[in-house]
C-alpha cells in the first residue's frame, strides 16, 4: 500500500520550500494539485518531472475515490499540494485525508510555509493562543455577526484571510465594532510586492483608503482586541476589596459595608451582598 503526503509549498517566494518537500515531490508517483497550472511553475523551477492531477473544491469527492484507489490497489505514493501554503488550511484536502485515515493509509505531513504562521511571527503581538477564522463570509450581516462575537466573547487575537475586494469594508467594520483594536494587515506575504499596514485600526483604515494599491493581492489579517476594562468591570473585580476597605477604615460591620458600597458605586445591593457572602466564606476558610 502506498502513502499520502500532505506537502506545504511556498506562499509566494519559490525559495521558501524545504529540501524534504522537494524530495517528496520528486520521488512520489503522482501529485494532486489544487491548480495544475499554478503548481507546474513550482515543479519547473525545481526540475521536478512528477505527473500532475487536479484536485480542487469541485472535484474533491470524485478525485478522492480515484486517488485512494491508486494508493491501495496500485501502491502509489501521492503528494497533495495546494496553490500556496499548507493544504487543508482554508484549501482543499480534507476529504482525501479523512478517506485515507479511514482506509488505514499512512498520511504524512511535510510541514513548511503557512500564511497564518508567517503573519503571526512578525505581528509584534503576544501569541499564546489565537482564533483562526479563514475567509469570512461575503454576506455583510454574517460578517458583522462574526466581528461582534469577537467583541462580546472577549477573544483577544484573531487571524483571518480576506479578499482585496472587501479589505476596506472589513477595516471599516473592525473600526466600528472594535475601535480600540490593534491590527496587522499583511498583503502578498513573501512576494515581490509584499505590503503591511500595522497599528491602531483607525490609522490602518486611513492608510488603506489612501493607498491606490490596497485592492490588489490577498490579505492575512490579525486583530489584537485588547479592550481596556470599563469602570464597571474594574468595580466588579474589586467589590471584595471595597468591602474590606470600608470595614477597616470606618470600623463597620460587613452588613453596613454592603449598604455603603452599593450606594457609593451604584451597584445592585443583592449582587454586593453575594460578594459579601463569598468574602465571608473566604475569611472563614483562613481561620
Amino acid at each position: 500500500m502506498g502513502k499520502l503526503y500532505v506537502v506545504a509549498t511556498p506562499i509566494g517566494n519559490l525559495k521558501d520550500i524545504t529540501y524534504r518537500a522537494v524530495e517528496v515531490l520528486n520521488n512520489c508517483d503522482l501529485i494532486a494539485a489544487e491548480d495544475t497550472r499554478h503548481t507546474s511553475i513550482l515543479l519547473k523551477h525545481y526540475n521536478i518531472k512528477t505527473r500532475l492531477i487536479s484536485y480542487y473544491k469541485y472535484n474533491e469527492e470524485e478525485r478522492s475515490r480515484l486517488l485512494i484507489n491508486y494508493i491501495t490497489e496500485k501502491g502509489m505514493n501521492i503528494a497533495l499540494v495546494s496553490n500556496a501554503g499548507t493544504p487543508c488550511i482554508s484549501d482543499p484536502g480534507y476529504r482525501i485525508v479523512k478517506d485515507a485515515r479511514e482506509r488505514g493509509i499512512e498520511v504524512i505531513p511535510i510541514p513548511g510555509p503557512s500564511a497564518v504562521m508567517a503573519a503571526l511571527s512578525v505581528s509584534g503581538v503576544p501569541i499564546n493562543h489565537f482564533l483562526f477564522l479563514g475567509f469570512l463570509p461575503r454576506k455583510e450581516l454574517e460578517r458583522e455577526k462574526i466581528i461582534r462575537d469577537i467583541k462580546e466573547k472577549g477573544i483577544e487575537i484573531v487571524v483571518l484571510y480576506e479578499s482585496p475586494k472587501r479589505i476596506i469594508s472589513l477595516a471599516e467594520l473592525i473600526a466600528k465594532e472594535l475601535p480600540n483594536a490593534t491590527v496587522c494587515f499583511f498583503c502578498e506575504l513573501t512576494k515581490v510586492f509584499e505590503r503591511s499596514y500595522i497599528g491602531d485600526i483607525k490609522t490602518v483604515l486611513e492608510r488603506l483608503r489612501s493607498d491606490t494599491k490596497a485592492n490588489q493581492g490577498e490579505y492575512t489579517v490579525i486583530i489584537y482586541n485588547r479592550e481596556e476594562p470599563s469602570q464597571e468591570g474594574r468595580l466588579e473585580a474589586s467589590i471584595e476589596a471595597l468591602l474590606v476597605d470600608f470595614i477597616v477604615k470606618e470600623n463597620i460591620t460587613l452588613k453596613e459595608a454592603v449598604e455603603k458600597v452599593s450606594k457609593r458605586f451604584n451597584l445592585p445591593k443583592n449582587h454586593v451582598y453575594r460578594k459579601a457572602l463569598e468574602l465571608k466564606g473566604l475569611l472563614q476558610g483562613f481561620k
